[in-house]
C-alpha cells in the first residue's frame, strides 16, 4: 500500500506511487467527452474511470453529506463519488478522486473541500483527492498536466463536440436503432488507441466521421427540435437533468445541445474583457487571446467541414456573443455568464424555438442569465417557446418531465401547422 504523505498545510496528497496504483474516480459530465477524458488519461498512465452511476441513493447520499443549501451540482457530483466508495466496487485504500477547482466567483471552486469533508466524516480521510484544475492551485506529485496532456485533452473537447452535435441530429432519425452510437464508439477508440489523438489531422478526421454518420440508414420525419441550455454540469449530465436527452428523444424530438468549445472559449473571453475593462491581469488577457484565436481556428474547420455535408452546423463564436449584445453585457461572466442567454437567443435565432433552460438550485448566476431573461427574449422572438427546468433534491421527475411534454406539445402543434402550411 502506498505511504500517505501530506503537504505542510495538512493535505494529503497524491504521489507518483499512488499512480501506479490508484484507481482514480472520475465525476460524469458529458457523455461523450468524458469518454475521451477517461481514454486520455489511460494512455497517460493513470487508472482512470469515469462514473456513469444515476440511481436516487446518488442524492440521497449528497443530502447527507453537503449541506441543503448548497448548489444542486455539488450535492450530485459528491453524493456520486461517495456511493461509488460505499458500493464495494472499488478498494477504498487504492482509490483517488478527481474534481474539477474552477477558482472563479462559482462555489464549484469550494467542491473539493467539500468533498475532503464529506470523507472525513465517512471515515474515508485516507482517500486523495486531486484537483483538476490550470491555475497550480493544488499540486500532487502524482498528477501532472503535461504539455502532451493538455493538448490531448483540448482535442478530446473538439472531436468530442463534433460527435456529440453530428449524432444528435443522427440519431432520431436512425433506422436501425444504436448506428449512433456504434460510430461514435468506433472514433473514440480509433482517435484515442496509441494516444494519438491531437489536432494534426483534425479536419480531416472531421471528415471521415461525417461520412462514417452520412452512411446511417435514416428515415426522415419531421421532428421537433429542442435546445437544451442551462448551468454547465446540469445541461450535459445526465445524472444532472434525470437523463433529459434521452427523455425528449423518447418524446419523438431532435436535441439540440451546444457544444463545450464555446465553453471554454468563453472562459478565455471573459479574461481579455476583463483586461480591456478593468486594465488588469494583461499578461493572462495576451494568453488567454492566444488560445481564444487557436480555438476560434478549430471551430472554423468544425463549421466548415459540417457546411460541407449535408448536417447543419454549429454558430461560431463571435456570431453567438454578438447576438447577447442588446440583453446582456459581456462583462456578465459568473456561471455560465453571458453565454447562457446567447446560447438561448442563437438557438432562437437558427430555427430551434424550444429551448429546455435547466436551472440548479443554489446557481444564482444561472438563475440571472437563464431563467431571468426568459421573457425579454420572449418579447424579442414571439415563436420563443422556452420553458425553465428546476432542479433540485426535492424536485420529481414526473413534475419535471410534465412541464416539459405542455412545452412539446405548444412546440408540436406549431410543427403541424408549418406542415399543413
Amino acid at each position: 500500500m502506498a505511504e500517505l504523505i501530506y503537504n505542510n498545510k495538512g493535505r494529503l496528497l497524491f504521489t507518483e506511487e499512488m499512480k501506479k496504483e490508484y484507481t482514480i474516480l472520475i465525476p460524469q459530465m458529458l457523455p461523450i467527452h468524458f469518454k475521451f477524458l477517461e481514454k486520455t488519461f489511460r494512455n497517460h498512465g493513470y487508472k482512470a474511470e469515469v462514473l456513469t452511476t444515476t440511481h436516487r441513493g446518488i442524492v440521497d447520499e449528497g443530502l447527507k453529506n453537503v449541506h441543503n443549501d448548497t448548489c444542486y451540482p455539488a450535492l450530485l457530483v459528491i453524493g456520486q463519488m461517495i456511493d461509488a466508495l460505499k458500493s464495494g466496487k472499488y478498494d477504498v485504500h487504492k482509490t483517488a478522486l478527481m474534481i474539477t477547482q474552477t477558482g472563479g466567483g462559482c462555489r464549484a471552486s469550494n467542491y473539493i473541500n467539500l468533498l475532503r469533508k464529506a470523507l472525513k466524516n465517512n471515515g474515508m480521510g485516507y482517500v486523495p483527492v486531486v484537483s483538476f484544475n490550470l491555475h497550480n492551485m493544488e499540486k500532487n506529485p502524482g498528477f501532472k498536466f503535461t504539455p502532451k496532456l493538455i493538448v490531448e485533452l483540448v482535442a478530446s473537447v473538439c472531436y468530442g463536440d463534433v460527435l456529440m452535435w453530428i449524432g444528435n441530429q443522427v440519431r432520431p432519425y436512425e433506422v436501425n436503432k444504436g448506428d449512433t452510437d456504434a460510430v461514435i464508439d468506433k472514433w473514440i477508440d480509433k482517435l484515442c488507441n496509441g494516444g494519438k489523438i491531437g489536432f494534426a489531422d483534425f479536419e480531416k478526421n472531421s471528415r471521415k466521421i461525417i461520412k462514417d454518420f452520412e452512411k446511417i440508414e435514416v428515415k426522415k420525419v419531421p421532428k421537433v427540435k429542442v435546445g437544451i441550455v442551462g448551468e454547465i454540469y446540469i445541461k450535459y449530465a445526465p445524472l444532472g437533468n434525470n437523463c433529459l436527452e434521452e427523455f425528449l428523444q423518447s418524446e419523438g424530438a431532435e436535441v439540440v445541445v451546444p457544444g463545450l468549445l464555446d465553453f471554454i472559449i468563453f472562459m478565455c473571453d471573459h479574461h481579455i474583457v476583463d483586461t480591456q475593462l478593468y486594465h488588469v491581469r494583461y499578461k493572462k488577457g495576451i494568453g488567454s487571446w492566444a488560445l481564444e484565436q487557436f480555438l476560434k481556428s478549430v471551430q472554423k474547420k468544425i463549421i466548415k467541414v459540417c457546411n460541407e455535408s449535408s448536417f447543419r452546423a454549429p454558430q461560431a463564436f463571435e456570431n453567438t456573443k454578438a447576438l447577447s449584445a442588446p440583453f446582456v453585457s459581456p462583462a456578465n461572466k459568473m456561471g455560465e455568464g453571458w453565454l447562457l442567454t446567447a446560447e438561448m437567443v442563437e438557438l432562437v435565432h437558427s430555427g430551434v424555438e424550444n429551448i429546455v433552460c435547466a436551472q440548479p438550485f443554489g446557481c444564482l448566476p444561472n438563475h440571472i442569465v437563464g431563467k431571468g431573461m426568459i421573457r425579454k427574449i420572449r418579447e424579442t422572438f414571439q415563436n420563443a417557446n422556452i420553458v425553465a427546468i428546476d432542479y433540485d433534491p426535492g424536485a420529481t421527475r414526473v413534475n419535471q418531465e410534465n412541464r416539459i411534454k405542455l412545452m412539446l406539445s405548444t412546440a408540436k402543434e406549431k410543427l403541424k401547422e408549418t406542415n399543413k402550411a
